[in-house]
């Protein structure tokens, strides 16, 4: 312990941060010492790519480690780095995220919140319905938004150390919220270190967070029309191609040949989320090919789309336009991607 008590002292020192006060007592815990002295070996970095001195010595020793993050991060599907993960059915999934309740909450936010969306729709072609099954998937229409401090999720993820990459950029685009006037006790969220209404990451928030009723500020955390005018943004910002569906329920025949249908095509993003898609034909060419359209709002037969079985031969499946991709961005799971398109169709079906 006295070793590890020098060596903080000596990072605080280095850090110009000094030792004689009660804030910079070292903690008796081991891991949390470890981890202060992590965080405080980022003060140049985080300087240097533009946060104030005072506000990294302000925060950064009242970081605690959680150890709670890290066994929640470890037990999501591909949580365990050396073990391939499994793919579940769908329809479980879509039966715990398409429900009855966040239909009808849906449909009734949809209509008190008309005036911002359709000024959102308007300014980026990005549908209502998609907007708002967003928000009711990512917050249930803001009634959770996470209650872990920010900062501390992400400092805590950064120092586990597998997505270092990740996760230092995003506890200092973090402490650029601060920067900006944002009170540390807004920044709360999830443990995986998104907050807000439509849980951004920090440095989503900075690139693509916008002011959607005109107040000056892009407050995601308190104003719904700010929360929906940024995922508008996000989402126009990631490709959205105005008047397309997203896509559309189908049926694939008995005996259909899928060796034909295979994407030659490896992602760089998420390659085993995309992997599962087929390659791409026009909706002309699946139906010449026997694929049967089960909804009422097909893309037109020129559109280009994937089709993807998510719970095997037999089952529903669906063709995916250019636009479904575009929510993979926002979230990248078919799972997610394909319960938010279901229920958009359904608030305004």
């Amino acid at each position: 312990m006295r070793q590890i008590r020098e060596f903080l002292l000596g990072v605080l020192a280095i850090a110009g941060i000094a030792t004689g006060t009660a804030t910079a007592q070292v903690d008796p815990d081991p891991e949390q010492s470890a981890f202060q002295a992590f965080v405080l070996g980022l003060r140049t970095e985080a300087i240097t790519r533009g946060v104030r001195p005072a506000t990294f010595d302000n925060v950064a020793l009242t970081l605690r480690f959680n150890a709670r993050v890290i066994v929640l991060d470890r037990s999501q599907p591909g949580g365990d780095l050396n073990q391939a993960p499994t793919i579940p059915a769908f329809a479980p999934y879509r039966d715990k995220h398409v429900t009855p309740d966040l239909i009808d909450r849906g449909k009734s936010r949809y209509l008190m919140l008309r005036p911002q969306l359709a000024r959102v729709e308007a300014a980026t072609g990005v549908p209502e319905a998609i907007m708002m099954a967003i928000y009711g998937h990512e917050t249930g229409y803001g009634s959770f938004t996470g209650n872990f401090d920010l900062l501390d999720s992400l400092a805590t993820l950064a120092f586990e150390g597998r997505r270092r990459d990740l996760f230092i950029p995003e506890f200092i685009a973090g402490l650029k919220l601060i920067d900006r006037g944002i009170p540390r006790e807004e920044l709360k969220g999830s443990w995986a270190g998104a907050t807000g209404y439509p849980q951004f990451l920090p440095s989503v928030y900075l690139r693509l967070a916008r002011d959607g009723d005109g107040d000056g500020r892009s407050d995601i955390w308190n104003s719904e029309a700010d929360a929906l005018a940024s995922i508008g943004n996000y989402l126009v910002n990631a490709g959205w191609k105005p008047n397309v569906p997203w896509g559309v329920a189908v049926r694939v025949p008995a005996g259909f040949d899928r060796s034909g249908i295979a994407s030659r095509i490896v992602s760089p993003r998420c390659p085993r989320v995309h992997a599962r898609h087929s390659k791409w034909l026009t909706i002309g060419e699946w139906r010449a090919r026997g694929i049967q359209i089960m909804g009422g709002n097909a893309p037109a037969d020129t559109e280009m789309a994937s089709l993807l079985e998510p719970d095997g031969p037999g089952l529903t499946a669906y063709l995916l336009t250019g636009n479904y991709r575009v929510i993979l961005d926002y979230n990248c799971s078919n799972f997610y991607a394909l319960s938010v398109g279901l229920l958009a169709d359904a608030i305004t079906g």
